[in-house]
């Protein structure tokens, strides 16, 4: 029986639903780990369930050869080696669907309450001033949202911005089809030029840090305001900073940060603290009873299907195979270097073995391959070591 440990605090529906699955052998631990506890904690695991603030790197990977496959119980997956990972035969799954209506939803609450200018009402509420002025405090109906990044959560906030009345524009490098009234804008300049509202939906990645650098920030209106629910590296921190206190930019929110802490017991240290005119939340997008239910169901049944049948449909660093029932005695799953002749060799040594293949899929990714083969009959100990001491094999299992 697989052994499987979940780390940060999974959601309960994560251990029920592989519990659902037959899997008897889950351990939880309750926070992040990393160093030597991660690597003993983690020794002999057959799968690992984490969020974001457990880091497998490739030296962590090594240090672990039982481990077959990795679930990331959140969107991003930038915690994850993926190369690395993908080299020593592991899929990596996450869930990017799951968690979409919660960061929309807080997106757009967000927009209502910078435009109406909630947060510092608010704040001087609390020091016991009465503020009823109305000066800069806009309604969002018939204001501009302009969306950096019109991927999934992207094009949800456009259709929540338009219940309430909002015209919205999105930049995307990619052709994206538009729902609803949405424009595409020809480029990121001419959205931040032009919208009320920004709000940032873009990869992490070298691709994307500082995308909101000093001068695209001083592109915006005096009377916009920016909205961060992506990835922290995003925006440039100190550029957002000087246009806030300069009165350059109406307000922000930001859910997201270039170093975020580890633990509820480490300070939040960053320049926007004391802003009456910024909302900061602790990264919480997704963090819904909603959402996190649907996140640990999601990624515990990719991860039961792989484990269970070989499965790696949606897996984001490995060849994709769909799921198909398992209704032969065996079926192996092999993971090789992208080369010819690899499964030509493997069906020979099952013909050898006098064994009838009856149904066999094979996809390839960059350099891995990864076939999934159902044979009629019992697997030997012999064969098996023979297909694993295959010279392109990087790993081979039995389900």
């Amino acid at each position: 029986m697989p052994k499987i440990v979940l780390l940060e605090k999974i959601h309960a529906s994560a251990v029920a639903h592989l519990k659902q699955q037959g899997f008897t052998q889950i351990v939880e631990v309750p926070k992040a780990l990393s160093g030597n506890e991660l690597v003993d904690t983690l020794s002999g695991v057959d799968a690992v369930g984490l969020r974001s603030n457990t880091h497998l790197t490739a030296d962590v990977l090594n240090h672990l050869p039982h481990l077959r496959t990795i679930g990331c119980f959140c969107i991003g997956t930038n915690q994850v080696d993926l190369g690395a990972a993908a080299a020593l035969g592991i899929p990596v799954f996450n869930a990017p669907f799951s968690n979409t209506r919660s960061v929309a939803e807080l997106v757009i609450a967000q927009a209502i309450l910078l435009l109406r200018r909630i947060p510092e009402k608010n704040a001087r509420s609390h020091r016991g001033l009465w503020d009823k002025s109305a000066k800069g405090a806009y309604e969002v109906r018939n204001k501009l949202l302009g969306i950096v990044g019109y991927g999934n959560i992207g094009a949800q906030v456009g259709i929540l911005a338009e219940s309430v009345g909002m015209r919205v524009c999105y930049y995307d490098p990619e052709s994206k089809l538009p729902l609803g009234n949405a424009r595409p804008m020809p480029t990121l300049e001419s959205l931040l030029e032009q919208a009320d509202a920004v709000t940032l939906h873009v990869p992490g990645g070298s691709g994307t840090v500082n995308l909101m650098n000093r001068e695209r920030v001083q592109l915006m209106k005096p009377t916009a305001v920016l909205i961060n629910a992506a990835r922290g590296g995003v925006v440039d921190i100190d550029a957002l900073n000087q246009a806030l206190r300069e009165g350059k930019l109406a307000g922000a929110a930001l859910d997201v940060y270039p170093v975020e802490p580890k633990s509820e017991n480490e300070e939040f240290v960053s320049p926007l603290r004391g802003l009456e005119n910024v909302i900061l939340t602790p990264h919480i997008g997704g963090s819904t009873e909603e959402a996190q239910d649907n996140i640990g169901r999601e990624v515990a049944d990719k991860l039961a299907r792989f484990l269970k049948a070989g499965t790696t449909r949606s897996a984001v660093n490995f060849p994709e195979i769909p799921h198909i029932e398992k209704e032969v005695q065996s079926r192996i799953l092999h993971v090789h270097r992208n080369e010819p002749g690899v499964i030509a060799r493997m069906n020979a040594d099952f013909a050898e073995s006098g064994l009838n293949i009856v149904a066999q899929q094979l996809q390839t990714r960059g350099a891995i391959g990864y076939a999934i083969t159902d044979v009629d009959g019992p697997i030997s100990d012999a064969l098996m070591k023979k297909l694993c001491k295959e010279p392109a094999t990087i790993r081979c299992h039995l389900v």
